[in-house]
């Protein structure tokens, strides 16, 4: 594991908040190697959240750099990062944030639509991938009528739909009881390996973050080794 598909580069991040200027993120330097998973713990506040925001190019430093498959993502104008972010990002969230009045097939073809890929060829890789996450039968249901743990396998086939090179995921078992959420685990470190996918988890469940090749605690918006 030694290509680097994401580079994060001497990253400070301050806001405003009226006269005052918080710092949040101070100096904080990351490479995730292709294929790698990288686990992130950290206290509430600590800036882990503010970091997979920069990472997934919803935000822009105050200083340094994000590269993204070679390319200066954090200075890319918009339209060049929100076609980076389609073609080699994929998110999954706490909450799955599936679109509720489609189905499951809809909501994971989704992504690769939008980045241009015909709807046929995009329902076939939903189906692939639904598949994959043990969802075959339930491809033509709503979220409504899913699980939560099979709405978050919904989340993870949608964000690996369109082949990325890094998946971001902020604490993507946090709303599961933990037998469910044990199977989100399995079912992440599996997909990892088969489909060589970077993933960056974000995580306060220790379980998971043990499944990681890295664990990396963030606090006072610095990135330590364990």
């Amino acid at each position: 594991m030694s290509e680097p598909v994401l580079v994060v580069q001497d990253v400070h991040q301050a806001f405003s908040e009226g006269p005052l200027s918080v710092q949040v993120l101070n100096g904080v330097s990351l490479s995730i190697a292709r294929g790698e998973r990288v686990a992130i713990v950290g206290r509430s506040g600590s800036g882990k959240t503010t970091l997979m925001h920069l990472m997934g190019g919803l935000e822009r430093p105050t200083r340094g750099s994000i590269l993204l498959m070679g390319e200066n993502f954090s200075a890319a104008d918009e339209k060049l990062r929100s076609r980076l972010r389609n073609r080699h990002l994929g998110f999954v969230y706490q909450l799955h944030h599936l679109l509720p009045e489609f189905t499951a097939r809809e909501n994971v073809a989704l992504p690769a639509i939008l980045g241009g890929l015909a709807v046929a060829q995009a329902q076939r890789a939903a189906d692939e991938l639904l598949d994959r996450v043990g969802l075959a039968a339930r491809r033509l249901h709503k979220p409504s009528e899913l699980s939560g743990g099979e709405r978050q396998r919904v989340a993870l086939a949608r964000a690996l739909v369109t082949r990325p090179a890094v998946v971001l995921a902020d604490e993507p078992t946090g709303n599961l009881d933990r037998e469910t959420a044990d199977a989100v685990h399995d079912l992440i470190v599996e997909l990892n390996e088969s489909l060589a996918t970077s993933f960056v988890i974000v995580t306060h469940e220790e379980r998971l973050a043990a499944l990681a090749h890295r664990r990396l605690v963030m606090d006072a918006g610095r990135l330590l080794s364990d």
